[in-house]
């Protein structure tokens, strides 16, 4: 582990010394790459740093205990060293948490879209309820949410709705949310008071870039309509909206929040670039899976991750076993504890890997 810290340590220092070449601050594309990997590698080095510290205490604590005659500075010593070395063992977890390869994706922003699933018009309105939490959380986060698309439920909330999220890490945070999420309660437009039990579909695509994925413009059909979203007359009589066809694959993607054709069609595109990319993830996911099986899952959006039941104000994340009984506030978009929760299990099974290859 020290090893592989020093040398992290060097091309930290490295890393340092290229950003304020000039020549890196007139490509833009370079200068941004070095920065994301200044910021990366300097957590880990403060990390060390601080280790590094604490173990030249240890040391100077021995060495007071082992020559010193007064007792009075002996006695400092040992209760400085019963600090020291709790501290040392907790340092050493987080580095070794650090330095467990993390997903390329983890720092992209992402595509986010919730779909209704089984239960009819409960189901559009549980997936409107699903929605508003994730714009709870990311208010929380500071992360910015832009719409792209979206189709009404006859009853509330939304059949589907699509956005992009944008701010820190945000694929490394709401990856684990990918899946359907189940709802058990007593829906408004029940008479007798039955529990019903409906879903939400949630998928978290890492948006990509045109270096991730070449899309031939002449594999695309374009096509425009009227909006029927709200906005004002002017974007609901012109041809503001836009529906594209990915012919190889036949997917579909539309976008009909702006004013302007040519700002629907580059979100259009951005999307379609994103679920391309899922496909092309999706396949090199499935082949680690086909060797292992992760305890939180493949993130297929086919998977039962969550159960929220309203009698009993109780949230359950079927992948790592938490309950929690606090289902307000997880609507209101205190999710952390469970994102949290997922990332160690993730960690875990990294590290576990990692020793045993």
């Amino acid at each position: 582990m020290l090893e592989q810290l020093e040398s992290i340590s060097e091309r930290f220092n490295e890393v340092a010394q290229q950003i304020v070449q000039p020549e890196v601050s007139a490509d833009p594309k370079r200068f941004m790459k070095l920065s994301k990997e200044y910021k990366e590698l300097d957590k880990i080095v403060q990390q060390y740093r601080t280790y590094q510290q604490t173990l030249a205490e240890i040391v100077n604590a021995r060495e007071v205990i082992a020559t010193e005659k007064d007792e009075e500075f002996r006695d400092m010593a040992k209760a400085e060293l019963d600090e020291l070395i709790p501290r040392r063992d907790e340092l050493e977890e987080q580095l070794k948490e650090m330095l467990i390869p993390k997903d390329p994706n983890d720092s992209r922003n992402i595509i986010l879209e919730v779909r209704g699933g089984t239960g009819g018009d409960e189901a559009a309105i549980f997936a409107g309820d699903i929605f508003r939490m994730y714009q709870r959380f990311c208010e929380k986060m500071g992360w910015k949410m832009t719409l792209v698309d979206f189709t009404e439920g006859s009853s509330g909330g939304y059949k589907e709705i699509i956005t992009e999220i944008e701010g820190e890490d945000v694929y490394g945070k709401m990856k684990f949310e990918s899946g359907v999420h189940r709802v058990q309660r007593v829906p408004a437009t029940e008479t007798q008071g039955r529990i019903h039990t409906s879903a939400a579909s949630v998928a978290v695509l890492p948006e990509a870039e045109e270096v991730d994925v070449e899309i031939n413009m002449n594999d695309i059909r374009k096509d425009t309509f009227c909006s029927s979203g709200a906005g004002g007359q002017s974007v609901n009589t012109t041809y503001s909206a836009v529906r594209l066809t990915h012919l190889p694959t036949g997917l579909v993607v539309q976008c009909q929040d702006e004013r302007s054709q040519l700002k629907n069609f580059d979100k259009a595109l951005t999307v379609l670039r994103s679920r391309l990319y899922e496909i092309k993830l999706q396949a090199h996911n499935d082949a680690i899976a086909s060797q292992r099986k992760t305890m939180v899952g493949s993130g297929d959006r086919s998977d039962k991750i969550r159960t929220y039941n309203y009698p009993q104000s109780r949230v359950t994340d079927h992948r790592i076993g938490l309950t929690v009984y606090n289902l307000p506030a997880v609507m209101e978009g205190d999710i952390g504890q469970f994102i949290e929760q997922l990332r160690i299990a993730e960690n875990a099974e990294r590290l576990k890997e990692g020793t045993s290859a």
